[in-house]
């Protein structure tokens, strides 16, 4: 399968240092930063630095190394937040969409990190 990967994607430009962003976390693999519109009180996003377009991408190129910081990184975000249930948190949601029908607007892996309120159903059912 042939992912084509699109280098001036804003988080491709956060990461070559091109457009600032405000931190949480990082790694040598990984980049967890502050949603700029954020959909909850806490929003953080976590992409790895390599040029994967979706979590399907990453999980079948990226290498064991990438995978593994990948998924601290992750870890490592919700812990700083503090909104995990063993961090003494209420819980928080982690999402990542890939393509058109999973409505994608960054074509670089990314997980939403998205906690400090009742986020509502998962999916609402529509017709």
């Amino acid at each position: 399968m042939d992912y084509i990967y699109d280098d001036q994607n804003i988080f491709a430009k956060i990461l070559r240092g091109e457009l600032p962003c405000n931190k949480v976390h990082e790694t040598e693999h990984s980049l967890a930063f502050a949603d700029i519109a954020p959909k909850a009180p806490h929003h953080v996003l976590v992409i790895p630095k390599g040029p994967y377009v979706s979590y399907d991408h990453f999980a079948r190129a990226a290498s064991e190394a990438e995978i593994l910081d990948y998924t601290r990184a992750v870890g490592e975000g919700i812990a700083k937040l503090g909104v995990g249930p063993g961090d003494g948190g209420n819980g928080y949601r982690v999402i990542s969409n890939s393509g058109s029908d999973g409505v994608q607007e960054v074509p670089h892996l990314h997980v939403h990190i998205l906690a400090g309120r009742n986020i509502g159903p998962l999916v609402v059912n529509q017709p």
